[in-house]
């Protein structure tokens, strides 16, 4: 059952290159509505802990200290069908091959620096929330 949320994460470089607003507007725009959001710097240990499900991939530690390496801005949106249609606007993890009009064909440099992260079932939508937010910061 598709629930009406999800959780998506600016990554540091686009953080880095001042590209929160514009991808926020976008996010807006698409029809979703913020929930929750916080700039946040996580530790080696806390990336590891969010990204566990690739703990056996050989990118795991490039991984990790890349998203340890500085500050992310995690948010919680809200719209009906979120986690499909957050999916459809990031668009493919190769900016390369996203479509025009995403979020990653916009600001992404490559498969790895793909400037947002989103959620990929309701599930770890749940999860990844829970991760970063307390029910104390969500609105609504």
């Amino acid at each position: 059952m598709a629930t009406n949320r999800t959780f998506t994460m600016i990554k540091p470089e686009a953080v880095a290159k001042g590209y929160t607003g514009k991808i926020t507007d976008m996010i807006i725009e698409a029809g979703f509505t913020i929930k929750a959001m916080k700039l946040k710097q996580l530790s080696k240990e806390a990336a590891g802990e969010f990204y566990a499900v690739h703990s056996e991939r050989p990118f795991y530690g490039e991984l990790v200290d890349y998203m340890s390496g500085g500050p992310i801005v995690a948010m919680i949106l809200e719209k009906d069908n979120a986690v499909a249609d957050f999916r459809a606007l990031i668009g493919a993890t190769d900016p390369a091959e996203a479509a025009e009009g995403t979020i990653r064909k916009a600001y992404a440099t490559s498969k790895g620096e793909n400037a947002v992260h989103g959620s990929d079932s309701d599930e770890n939508a749940e999860i990844e929330s829970n991760f970063h937010f307390s029910a104390e910061e969500i609105v609504g």
